[in-house]
């Protein structure tokens, strides 16, 4: 698998793509608002005057969400530029979306105009507006991606849970497949599948504090949301912690029927690690790169329309369906580019079949964290 190829959200504007289905995500960022907004302000008022700040958002994809945080860091620069004595009223805003080379970045930058537009409008005249300047920036951050301390904000949101790679030991290439049956972590996927996956994480996040490091100013920040799992078993104790967990046994009734290969199944695994807050810790500390400037937990219905705080579901049925839409926004073009697109349509009602079912039974949610971290 290729991740620069093969991995992207579900493009364009259908009742599959990314930006009809990324509810789940706004909502994610509108929680984490005021740890976001506090970086923000901190890092603007820590620059020299007359100042020009570059801020960039990791894993943007293709929806209105980049534009949110885009939105959010403008706020609070025009806030703290008409607080600020003396400040120069044409502050310049370098704002860079990044995200792999398959991104529909045409969507994002085709919705520019209608973004300026608004945010003019909903500008109060006593304050000045800043320059803005947004460009687009292909590749992964698991590599370099800007100049040694050239940039004084990084915000990333339901992205680093998603890995440089699946894990080297898994791959085929004529040997037994050591994840039989599963796509990611299940109750019957050996400890050292496990092992392989953990290290992978532990891997891939300190490469990304190093180079987020070597690209940050002195006291630049980072305001990082992801997926992590309840419990410090890497099992999660048998908990669901993520719907994805269940496109598995759906692609186990397919080879049962005869619809997959078992062989096909067999050797694919999802480049996919929900840690605990205990290795997220660990790791940062591990580093010694960034102070660790707050740490925040939530939950998140798995049903991204489901804005009750309770744990009774209305509509398991529905629940399901919005679910699966969900998954499918996010997982589908790389579960296409394995099994074939032809088999989504009844893979993803399967899914929501399957997730319908366990709602029934629990309402289950996603635990996130949200951790702003400060270069040392």
């Amino acid at each position: 698998m290729d991740m620069e190829r093969d991995f992207h959200m579900a493009s364009g504007e259908g009742e599959t793509s990314y930006v009809n289905n990324s509810r789940l995500q706004r909502k994610a960022l509108l929680e984490n608002g005021p740890v976001l907004e506090k970086a923000v302000r901190e890092v603007y008022m820590d620059l020299l005057h007359p100042a020009a700040m570059t801020v960039v958002d990791l894993g943007c994809s293709s929806g209105e969400n980049t534009l949110v945080f885009v939105s959010k860091v403008i706020k609070v620069v025009c806030r703290e530029s008409g607080s600020r004595p003396g400040s120069d009223p044409a502050v310049e805003l370098q704002v860079f979306l990044n995200d792999l080379p398959g991104n529909d970045f045409n969507h994002v930058f085709r919705s520019l105009d209608r973004f300026r537009e608004s945010t003019a409008a909903e500008h109060e005249e006593n304050t000045p507006l800043p320059h803005l300047y947004v460009a687009g920036l292909p590749g992964s951050y698991y590599t370099r991606l800007f100049p040694r301390q050239s940039c004084h904000l990084f915000h990333s949101s339901y992205c680093l849970h998603w890995r440089s790679q699946v894990p080297a030991g898994l791959r085929g290439g004529g040997k037994e497949h050591l994840n039989e049956g599963n796509i990611y972590i299940a109750q019957t996927t050996p400890a050292g599948v496990a092992e392989l996956y953990r290290q992978q994480f532990q891997e891939d996040m300190l490469l990304f504090l190093k180079l987020r490091h070597e690209e940050l100013v002195l006291g630049g920040q980072m305001v990082l949301t992801f997926i992590v799992r309840k419990h410090e078993d890497i099992y999660n104790k048998g908990c669901l912690s993520n719907p994805m967990e269940l496109l598995s046994p759906a692609l186990q009734s397919f080879v049962k029927q005869g619809l997959v290969e078992k062989e096909k199944l067999d050797s694919f695994n999802l480049p996919f690690y929900m840690p605990s807050v205990n290795e997220v810790n660990t790791v940062v500390v591990q580093s010694k790169l960034f102070n660790i400037s707050h740490v925040k937990q939530f939950e998140s219905n798995w049903d991204p329309y489901d804005d009750s705080e309770g744990d009774e579901v209305k509509n398991s049925i529905q629940s399901g369906v919005n679910t699966a839409k969900c998954l499918r926004a996010a997982f589908g073009p790389i579960l296409a580019r394995h099994f074939g697109e032809s088999l989504m349509d009844e893979l993803f009602d399967k899914c929501a079949y399957l997730v319908g079912q366990h709602l029934e039974k629990e309402k289950s949610k996603y635990l996130l964290i949200c951790v702003s971290l400060k270069r040392t």
